[in-house]
């Protein structure tokens, strides 16, 4: 499976980015699964729903299933989180698979920013990320730069990157 990301600080632009890009890519007719790294207080699941009232009562495992999707969820209790690496192979195969967040793995990454957030650009410090996306210029990069809306040139320089 291919993988590419999309990385950047907190209010950047990335998960808008993500879907758009979803979108576009996915519109192409292509299969695309997506894979996000979210902050420890993140929970997808609801108290008093009873997938979380079984995890709650010590479920290492819960798995919901409906007529429209399902989902498996693992508490790690105390245990590390695992790697994107590790996460990878759990998903089902699909032409490319787009990442957000993870930061510093080792995949290719696409930064979103936005100069209103005031913090400086990630692809200085980098060496994964291959292109910028912003709503300003940037000045002196050293990779290719994209406006952060022109969605379809990103989804263009993302297909070439990975070679589909």
């Amino acid at each position: 499976m291919r993988i590419y990301g999309v990385t950047g600080w907190k209010n950047a632009g990335k998960t808008g980015l993500m879907e758009r890009l979803v979108a576009d890519i996915s519109q192409r007719g292509y299969t695309i699964s997506t894979l996000k790294h979210a902050h420890h207080d993140t929970d997808v699941d609801q108290p008093g729903r009873d997938s979380y009232r079984h995890r709650a009562a010590g479920a290492h495992q819960v798995m919901l299933s409906s007529p429209n999707r399902w989902a498996l969820m693992t508490e790690l209790r105390d245990q590390p989180e695992p790697s994107l690496a590790d996460l990878l192979p759990l998903m089902t195969p699909v032409d490319l698979i787009l990442v957000e967040g993870y930061k510093r793995a080792p995949h290719p990454k696409i930064e979103a920013h936005r100069w209103e957030t005031g913090r400086p650009l990630l692809v200085d410090s980098n060496p994964t990320i291959r292109a910028v996306a912003s709503n300003t210029v940037p000045q002196n990069l050293r990779v290719p730069y994209f406006d952060l809306d022109d969605v379809p040139a990103i989804a263009d320089f993302i297909l070439a990157e990975v070679g589909l």
